[in-house]
């Protein structure tokens, strides 16, 4: 039997950038995602198939081999929206004590994935909220497509804990779930008692986090039938520069 799910507190488009500002976090359904960003929604479910061509991560320090990733970044100034040339991926260990102060360089977003008019345009969409939020300037952007599977019987979307990213917004879309349970999202106030724990089932629902004001995670997964797997895209905004562009390699 699989473990029931809890429904995701989903508000209307135009409550978005209210939310965000009252309470840290808000959900949108994947009509309000397209609404919103201007993509249709079978251009969003067209790019599927680039989960199944991500890469093993490397660098679990807990030896699992539950998950697959790619990463890119860009810059978004005002409309223009550039592809940086490759880095890696570095966070401090005050915000991922288990892979924190690690320069992690994954394989990078398939060609085509980026070419994709609808990645652009999401991308666009995702600097509106974020100065929306924190006001207009250029964003650094980390986009981080994930496939978290049952390879050992258990995954672990967040094998870090309850953490924040060291950004100023985070966006996880849930892209596909398939045949598992567990996966529960959990938002807590960094500064207070308060939190929600819901399950992100719809494709393409997107979950917002001012990272600032709010710590998140999502609970282990386990299969129920084959094929057994979560996959997500994380994208986060930072202002300024990268995280780690002054970190020596």
């Amino acid at each position: 039997m699989t473990s029931p799910l809890f429904l995701p507190p989903v508000v209307a488009p135009a409550a978005l950038d209210s939310t965000l500002q009252q309470q840290g976090h808000a959900v949108l359904d994947a009509a309000a995602v397209c609404a919103l960003s201007g993509c249709r929604l079978e251009d969003l479910l067209a790019l599927r198939p680039y989960w199944d061509e991500l890469p093993p991560d490397a660098f679990l320090k807990d030896g699992g081999r539950y998950r697959r990733r790619r990463h890119s970044c860009f810059v978004l100034d005002g409309e223009q929206l550039t592809q940086v040339p490759h880095r890696a991926h570095w966070q401090p260990l005050e915000y991922n004590a288990l892979h924190g102060g690690m320069q992690r360089l994954f394989e990078p977003m398939a060609p085509a994935m980026v070419a994709n008019p609808a990645w652009a345009q999401l991308l666009r969409w995702l600097g509106q909220v974020a100065s929306a939020l924190k006001g207009r300037q250029p964003w650094y952007i980390e986009a981080h497509p994930f496939r978290i599977d049952t390879t050992d019987g258990i995954g672990r979307p967040t094998p870090e804990g309850a953490h924040r990213d060291g950004v100023d917004l985070v966006a996880v879309f849930l892209v596909q779930r398939r045949g598992v349970k567990g996966g529960e999202t959990r938002v807590f106030e960094a500064a207070g008692p308060n939190g929600q724990r819901f399950t992100l089932s719809e494709p393409w629902s997107l979950l917002l986090l001012d990272d600032a004001r709010v710590i998140h995670e999502t609970t282990p997964i386990q299969p129920v039938a084959q094929p057994a797997y979560r996959d997500t895209l994380v994208i986060t905004l930072r202002a300024g520069a990268f995280q780690g562009e002054d970190v020596a390699p």
